[in-house]
């Protein structure tokens, strides 16, 4: 995952209402119920059933650190999606806010500065923009290509402000420091 694909991870983890559940047997049971079996909850987390069936009933109760990160990241990829399902649609309807601190070159006509250089900013961009970033992520874009959803927003509307300006200008998006989304 990478730095934009985090950060949408991150937006969809604020929204919930809950917390997901927190011992190793709750989480289990959880990952069974959402999966339908033990033998589904070994696949998705790459061990065996009998681990699985282990952790269940308790005669296990720490699993190495690796398998314990994986089972955190399944229980909260599966947890609450309809409290996700309707931030998205509002994000959808609002868009979205970046925050960044990221180095920022141009393509700019001759006599303009293209220098690039480390910027903060902080820009909500249109619904429009929200909708492609959900849409590639869901196709499970690279974080190059949500980069470049991103970058073209910037571009848009915090330097071109909306076609107000810089009408020739080419944002490059790079050497990310931070990222946050929220919606």
């Amino acid at each position: 995952m990478g730095d934009i694909d985090d950060a949408l991870e991150r937006a969809d983890q604020e929204a919930f209402t809950r917390e997901p559940p927190k011992g190793l047997q709750a989480r289990i049971n959880y990952l069974v119920r959402q999966l339908k079996s033990t033998r589904a909850v070994a696949e998705a987390l790459g061990v065996t059933q009998r681990s699985i069936e282990r952790y269940r009933t308790g005669a296990r109760k720490k699993p190495p650190k690796d398998i314990a990160d994986r089972i955190e990241q399944e229980v909260r990829a599966r947890w609450q999606p309809q409290v996700r399902k309707r931030r998205r649609r509002q994000a959808a309807t609002t868009g979205i806010t970046v925050e960044t601190r990221a180095r920022f070159g141009y393509t700019a006509p001759i006599g303009t500065t293209d220098d690039g250089r480390m910027r903060r900013l902080t820009v909500h961009l249109p619904p429009d923009y929200a909708n492609r970033l959900f849409d590639a992520q869901q196709r499970g874009a690279t974080d190059q290509q949500l980069r470049a959803i991103v970058a073209e927003g910037l571009q848009e509307i915090y330097f071109k402000d909306g076609g107000r300006r810089a009408d020739n200008l080419e944002v490059e998006f790079t050497d990310i420091d931070y990222f946050d989304v929220s919606f």
